[in-house]
């Protein structure tokens, strides 16, 4: 597949305060987003992946390396050309009308004047904003601006679109809605590359995923084979459990927890939670769940932001 955004040794080191402190944004970040694919940069807050996709879209020069959009330097015309963007907090005009905003923004894009009307109550439709945007931006809500922003950024129909933080300042449906657009946008045969730190989101839409930490790519690949297989532990409850059973179980090695007439048992190991199931049935016990649980991409991210920062 072709590589439409991609980074080699990328650095951005910025001097902050009056003694000119060095402050590492990126350092030798090299990644690719393939066509037609969403990968997304996963990190913590001040992982730099802000900083990235700033220098993607030309706003910040890079100190180190080079970075690319569509074969083209990121942040000349060409490379905007092809570009939509959402910014983390985006800025909109708050004393035009969500509809008239859209229609403006889809002028700068070179549309005439009828087509910038069409495009702007298709992508109304499209964000959930239809009948909603007929009133001043400052009267949205945060989650309405974050919808007419995204909009906003698929209104020039770019074959690349760059997201920073894109649920932001959404509820759980807005999040859903989203997250259903950007599957759209890769049906569609766009490349969609965005920044976040919530772990499901990535879980639930990415093909591959870069992990950001201190401004170094700790991991790449697709979320599954970033993971090992297996199961991490197994969550038991029963309900019946006796003292005598109880006591059992502690010496299996579970660790238990009583609630109401509940007993919660967790084991580090599949097979000693399916010998314990055994005996719990064996001696009376009613079970109410058992239940497996693998290792995610979140333990994975949450080691390396803990090993960054032992480091650091």
């Amino acid at each position: 597949m072709d590589a439409v955004v991609r980074t080699e040794h990328l650095g951005k080191i910025f001097r902050v305060g009056f003694w000119a402190r060095r402050v590492v944004a990126v350092e030798d970040l090299s990644f690719e987003a393939r066509r037609g694919e969403i990968f997304g940069l996963l990190g913590p807050n001040g992982a730099g992946k802000t900083t990235t996709i700033k220098i993607l879209m030309g706003f910040v020069r890079p100190s180190s390396g080079s970075a690319e959009v569509a074969g083209h330097k990121a942040g000349s015309i060409a490379a905007r050309r092809k570009l939509g963007y959402l910014p983390e907090n985006p800025a909109l005009y708050e004393f035009l009308r969500g509809d008239e905003y859209l229609v403006f923004a889809a002028r700068l894009a070179g549309l005439s004047r009828a087509d910038a009307k069409k495009k702007s109550a298709e992508l109304l439709e499209k964000v959930g904003l239809a009948g909603r945007a007929d009133r001043p931006i400052r009267r949205f809500s945060k989650g309405m601006v974050q919808r007419l922003a995204l909009a906003q950024a698929l209104v020039g129909d770019p074959e690349t679109v760059i997201l920073d933080e894109p649920m932001s300042g959404l509820d759980p449906i807005g999040r859903k809605d989203v997250r259903d657009l950007i599957l759209g946008l890769r049906t569609e045969g766009r490349t969609v590359l965005f920044s976040t730190h919530i772990l499901s989101d990535v879980e639930a839409i990415c093909d591959r995923v870069g992990i950001v930490v201190q401004g170094k790519l700790t991991d790449i690949g697709a979320p599954g084979d970033l993971v090992p297989p297996g199961v991490r532990e197994v969550e038991m409850i029963l309900e019946g459990a006796t003292p005598a059973l109880r006591e059992k179980l502690a010496n299996a090695g579970a660790g238990l927890l009583e609630r109401d007439r509940t007993l919660r048992a967790v084991f580090p190991a599949e097979d000693k939670a399916r010998q314990a199931l055994a005996m719990s049935l064996a001696e009376g016990a009613t079970l109410v769940s058992f239940t497996p649980h693998r290792r995610t991409l979140e333990e994975l991210f949450v080691a390396r932001a803990r090993a960054s920062a032992v480091t650091s």
